[in-house]
């Protein structure tokens, strides 16, 4: 690994580390003052905090799975670490370094507190569409996977993406 690659993965990293302590300050907070209490509306009847405790997964999915969705997340964290040291110094794929990092602070963010809690904190809510309540690492996950779907449809050409594949060289060059 050249210097300019651990400098990129350093980055990604603290990035990583910012964006999972913001998570989890904000559902600490959520826990200090939400829990127990009545919903604090924002808008009223459009969005509001609303504590949860959830067990399962998106909207509810999959109650009292905490290892199954641990083991999801060490998978996922594989694979985003080895798509990153794959990935080549190129400034063209620093939008795809933060997306894989944003997903990764999602994924890691909700682990740590079902390592901590068995459940995850949520407490955003909109009202107003009586969306399933969320938290900040969902907002990362969901924004990131919608971001990264869009980068590999329209920004990235398949070439872009072949220090991905397992073939050798030799066998990507013969068509």
């Amino acid at each position: 690994m050249n210097k300019r690659k651990g400098i990129l993965l350093l980055i990604d990293v603290i990035f990583l580390a910012i964006l999972i302590f913001l998570d989890q300050i904000t559902k600490h907070f959520a826990i200090i003052y939400l829990k127990g209490q009545e919903s604090l509306k924002i808008v009223d009847g459009v969005f509001e905090f609303n504590y949860l405790e959830n067990r399962g997964a998106a909207f509810g999915m999959l109650q009292d799975q905490k290892f199954f969705f641990i083991f999801i997340a060490v998978v996922i964290l594989a694979v985003i670490a080895y798509v990153l040291f794959k990935t080549p110094n190129q400034k063209k794929y620093t939008k795809l370094h933060i997306a894989l990092v944003f997903i990764a602070a999602g994924a890691v963010g909700n682990m740590i507190d079902r390592l901590r809690f068995d459940y995850v904190v949520d407490f955003f809510y909109f009202s107003l569409i009586n969306f399933p309540i969320f938290n900040v690492a969902d907002i990362y996950v969901t924004c990131a996977a919608i971001y990264l779907v869009i980068l590999l449809l329209f920004s990235y050409k398949e070439s872009d993406l072949e220090f991905l594949s397992f073939r050798t060289k030799k066998f990507r060059d013969i068509k």
